[in-house]
């Protein structure tokens, strides 16, 4: 038998007993015949085997749980020394054939060496059992995946462009955000990006593939070279890894929407890598043992020393991704702690031989990039499917492996036996506070110093000498109580209030009782003047006062002085447990976080982004798909701690922090300066890179040459119209050089009689009529400049007039709103002497003149004296004021009729208008708080809506509800989610999400769960990229006096239903 064989033989056999222990992991079923036949009747196929026994598990009795390694009987060969022949050829272990999904799990529990666990032998991390979960989940409700709607993009490529120095997105095509999430920490590990950029096929590649997984590991290590290049150089704000992804998923056998899991990912992924580097290193050894930088990058060793029934054992064991379980832990140190010691250990540390059994873990060797999984899935099998743990769990930036090191062993078990003597303590000591701060012997329990305080404070109240009952009956009820008092106690009148006889109305008598207020139940609180607040003792001595506070006093100190001590000695405790491992010696292993892979959602679906550190910006980047922004440590550890929402860390990436390699930047031998761009690129991949640039550069002229025309096209067409809506004059045409002033702003003249022209027309007359009334005699350049004073001065008490929100001046004129926003005078200027110089002023001589003086004074006004690109910007902003305000109030009057579907158009462009204006300054647009609450509401209106249909399970309602979530909310969570500051926006989102993932725990029709599965990931992505939306709605013409009539209506009906912004 050759060593091939052998290994291979041997591989075969820990490869039957890890199935076995997974299928035991995932049921619970312990019955070592029963896990058999499950095997034998899927014929090795996991996930059938899985819902075998879930069926079968009511009718076949389950035995004892047996001790923690009698689930499987052991070989002779059991415990293997991985140092001999199965770490000469730890690739070779992989070569097995096997395309189907399940097959897929089981060749990857087999390849990444795992940890030993429950049964000695590599038990594949417990985290994978969610992949199975998954898929036994979609087994049993028989779902078909449907075709998923992808990102789309962009029509403008500028929008796609890549902004200098910014890394490069990867757009999601078909819930492929773990595929996004892997790749990206990985790119960011440099001697990765290195070691496959500069990665060349091997030179007998027409002899390959030799097996199936050469023939599809080697075109897929192409295309994550191209993928990596076009990270590295291209001028897209995205690259699409279609094809890589496509290799990926035929080898899954899964289909296009299904999300995969990021730990079965990763480990396909290394996997492929490794094949591909180990086929280069064996053709480039050269008689020497071939070297594999992949294993050399992301696998370690741990020796495994246990007592297997009284037996010691020691073994060593290759391990890449390493799982840690979540539940029941607070940090990843506990996790850690629990990991590497399994099973009743006590027999390790003794001279006797004992019948326990149980073992350490103990790292001879960690990898420069230390992965570890976070098993944050649980199968219920209750319920038969799988379930999320929420539960938080906290890790840090440097983390010091020192004391799970193999070489600090004996120190290790000294400093554990020194914390699990001082945790007894500490049991101790918080069992005797509880007692302190939850003193009594009924259910309800107040700390023992708070007791002798309020004894202190009954024995010292003013004594009572009359019982609180006698003392109400005794009283005279008041007036509109005594129907509620026992009947001994009525008196028999009416209980209303009191009436006096006729007659007697002018008595003091009558006077006083018409003055008595009638007591309101529920409404009006009243309580009798001369009743106690508090109880009180009815006979005290002073003596025994004396006394009794005396004691008191002392026991409240005693107490204090007690609980202050024990606190204290809890505090000390729990900082030397925290500073244990805190001596130079135990830091010498540091390991500093490289990336965060979050998921969102619940264990059927949900949502992945990572978040990776830049070395060399000191920041934290959060990488969303095509979205890549800055972040910070508390935005990773609010999204990555869990315990606050949905949302946790997956997967957390640690780099050796003493091997700067892995993260450095590539110099160039001959100049000395660091690589960047296309200049770290091979010439095979540099002229990829430079091809497709070349491309979205093509696109970008050719879409510049089509807005260019379109924009031409458009110029033509306003001249035209422009032309064709000239007004009839009677008075002749102005020479050529006067006729070509810049145009009136629209809504200062407009052709209609009844429009804004004429309610602008009439302000401007009676300004003049009152300077003429004044200044009978005066000049038309004088009457022009009087009655522009008198028209300044009434706009100029509106814009200093505090008014309601139903009543805002600016929408009345362009003045007030200038003066508001304090713009230049001679912006406000010119503005004033266009209304006097309209055309359209009234017909008789003294206007006319006004007007002709008025248009002469604009004519003389220099270029340099009003800057015309700033006065055309005042009045576009203004455009744009009066353009929010109409999509306002439709969307509100919308909401105010319920109308949601039609209101949240207006509601998001008011609000996106409105934010460009107040970027400006305060006072250029409308309350955003007001716009924000109705948008928010608007969206949880229509989701609460699309809920109640899809709960009705009927198609039509189902499909009507989906639609309105896909088309308009799932659009707009997006613009919730941009601006992060606001706390409300981000509640909501959180609110509309947690849902719909509340459907996840209940039973439903398969067409439903298919239908969900398919849309939640949609719901629960994350990302503020802002993907294809709807056009602006178009809006009607509204006269000034009808905009502020409407706009005031239903500012007004806001203001009637307490809305909690002021609209201003």
């Amino acid at each position: 038998m050759t060593v091939e064989q052998n290994v291979l033989q041997q591989h075969s056999q820990k490869h039957q007993q890890t199935l076995l222990n997974q299928l035991r992991e995932v049921t619970g079923t312990t019955d070592v015949q029963l896990l058999q036949q499950a095997l034998q009747v899927s014929n090795g196929d996991l996930a059938e085997a899985v819902a075998f026994l879930t069926e079968k598990n009511a009718k076949v009795p389950q035995q004892d749980e047996a001790t923690y390694y009698q689930t499987a009987q052991i070989t002779n060969d059991r415990y293997i020394s991985v140092g001999s022949q199965a770490d000469t050829n730890v690739i070779d272990l992989t070569g097995d054939d096997k395309d189907d999904l399940q097959r897929a799990i089981a060749l990857s529990l087999e390849e990444s060496n795992r940890a030993f666990r429950e049964t000695g032998i590599t038990d594949e991390e417990q985290a994978i059992s969610r992949v199975l979960e998954a898929s036994i989940a979609e087994n049993k409700a028989s779902l078909k995946r449907t075709h998923t709607e992808v990102w789309s993009d962009s029509p403008n490529p500028h929008d796609r462009k890549r902004q200098e120095n910014c890394p490069v997105g990867l757009k999601n095509v078909g819930n492929t955000c773990w595929f996004s999430a892997v790749i990206q920490s990985l790119f960011n590990l440099l001697e990765f990006q290195r070691l496959v950029l500069n990665y060349s096929p091997p030179a007998r590649m027409q002899d390959l593939p030799r097996i199936q997984k050469e023939h599809r590991n080697l075109p897929f290590m192409q295309e994550l070279r191209h993928l990596f290049s076009l990270l590295v150089g291209s001028k897209r704000k995205y690259v699409d890894p279609s094809r890589a992804v496509e290799i990926l998923k035929d080898a899954f056998k899964s289909s296009e929407s299904q999300q995969q899991d990021v730990s079965e990912f990763t480990h396909k992924l290394l996997d492929w890598l490794e094949d591909a580097f180990q086929i280069k290193a064996e053709e480039d050894r050269e008689g020497e043992k071939p070297k594999n930088p992949m294993v050399d990058l992301f696998y370690g060793r741990f020796l495994a020393v246990g007592v297997l029934e009284g037996k010691k054992f020691e073994n060593t064991e290759m391990f890449g991704q390493y799982p840690l379980q979540v539940n029941g832990f607070k940090d990843l140190h506990e996790c850690l702690e629990a990991a590497m010691i399994e099973g009743e250990i006590e027999s390790l540390h003794s001279a006797e031989n004992s019948a326990k059994s149980g073992q350490e873990h103990w790292f001879t060797k960690l990898p420069p990039v230390l992965t570890f999984e976070l098993s944050r899935f649980e199968f219920n099998q209750t319920l038969g499917r799988p379930e999320k743990i929420h539960n938080k769990l906290e890790f840090p930036s440097m983390l010091y492996m020192d004391r799970y090191m193999d070489r600090n062993r004996d120190i290790t078990r000294i400093k554990r036996e020194e914390i699990r003597r001082l945790k007894e303590h500490l049991t101790v000591l918080q069992q005797r506070l509880e007692r302190y701060l939850s003193y009594g012997s009924g259910p309800k329990r107040f700390p023992l110093a708070d007791v002798l305080q309020y004894a202190m404070e009954f024995a010292s109240s003013k004594p009572v000498c009359t019982s609180p009952v006698e003392d109400i009956n005794t009283t005279a009820p008041p007036a509109g109580t005594t129907a509620h008092l026992p009947p001994s106690a009525s008196t028999g009148e009416q209980p209303d209030t009191y009436v006096p006889a006729e007659g007697s109305s002018s008595g003091p008598q009558a006077q006083q009782h018409q003055r008595v207020s009638i007591h309101k139940p529920f409404t009006q609180s009243r309580v009798p003047p001369d009743l106690p607040m508090h109880p009180a003792p009815r006979h005290i001595t002073e003596e025994e006062l004396r006394v009794l506070e005396g004691c008191l006093h002392r026991w409240r100190s005693e107490v204090e002085n007690d609980t202050r001590d024990l606190q204290a000695s809890i505090s000390r405790i729990h900082r030397t447990i925290e500073l244990m491992y805190s001596d130079k010696s135990m830091m010498q292993v540091p390991y500093r976080l490289h990336a965060v892979l979050v998921h969102e959602g619940q264990a059927n679906a949900g949502h992945y982004w990572a978040y990776i550190f830049d070395p060399h910006q000191q920041r934290w980047m959060k990488y969303n798909d095509i979205s890549v922004t800055k972040s910070s440590w508390e935005e990773l550890v609010r999204d990555s701690f869990g315990g606050y929402r949905n949302a946790s860390a997956y997967c957390l990436m640690y780099i050796d922090d003493k091997k700067p390699f892995l993260i450095e930047e590539e110099f160039d031998k001959e100049t000395g300066q660091m690589l960047s761009g296309l200049d770290k690129l091979p010439p095979d991949l540099k002229e990829y890179v430079e091809a497709d640039n070349k491309l979205f550069e093509r696109e970008m002229k050719e879409w510049d040459a089509l807005q260019a025309r379109k924009l031409q096209q458009e110029k033509l067409a306003l001249a035209a119209a422009s032309v064709a809506a000239q007004p009839m004059c009677t008075e002749p045409c102005p020479p050529d050089n006067t006729a070509a002033p810049q145009h009136d702003p629209e809504y200062m003249e407009q052709q209609s009689p009844t429009g804004d022209s004429k309610h602008l027309q009439e302000d401007t007359e009676r300004a003049i009529s009152k300077a003429a009334a004044e200044h009978d005699e005066k000049s038309p350049e004088a009457l022009l400049n009087t009655a522009m004073k008198v028209e300044y001065t009434r706009l100029l008490r509106f814009a200093q007039e505090d008014t309601p929100p139903e009543r805002d001046y600016r929408l009345q004129h362009v003045i007030v709103y200038l003066v508001h926003n304090q713009a230049p005078k001679k912006i406000v200027e010119r503005t004033l002497l266009m209304q006097f110089a309209d055309r359209n002023l009234g017909f008789d001589e003294r206007c006319k003149s006004i007007m002709k003086v008025a248009r002469a004074k604009l004519e003389l006004i220099e270029p340099d004296e009003v800057n015309m690109e700033e006065y055309e910007m005042w009045h576009q902003d203004y455009r744009k004021f009066r353009d929010t305000t109409v999509l306002l109030l439709i969307g509100l009057e919308l909401f105010l009729k319920k109308s949601y579907v039609e209101a949240l158009m207006y509601l998001i462009y008011a609000y996106q208008y409105n934010k460009e204006l107040l970027a400006k300054g305060p006072y250029r647009g409308h309350d955003e708080e007001l716009i924000t609450h109705y948008r928010r509401e608007c969206l949880l209106k229509l989701n609460e809506h699309a809920a109640v249909l899809f709960e009705t399970g009927e198609e039509i309602e189902v499909n009507a509800g989906l639609s309105i979530m896909n088309e308009l909310v799932v659009a707009c969570i997006p613009l919730l989610l941009v601006d992060e500051m606001e706390e409300k926006d981000m509640v909501a989102v959180e609110d509309m999400r947690n849902r719909w993932c509340s459907y996840l725990g209940q039973e439903m029709e398969p067409n439903l769960q298919e239908k969900l599965t398919d849309f939640l990931p949609k719901l629960l992505d994350c990302s503020t990229e802002i993907k294809s939306f709807h056009d602006p709605p178009k809006l009607p013409s509204y006269s000034t006096l009808e905009l502020c009539e409407r706009y005031g209506q239903v500012m007004t009906s806001l203001t009637l239903n307490r809305t909690p912004a002021d609209g201003r």
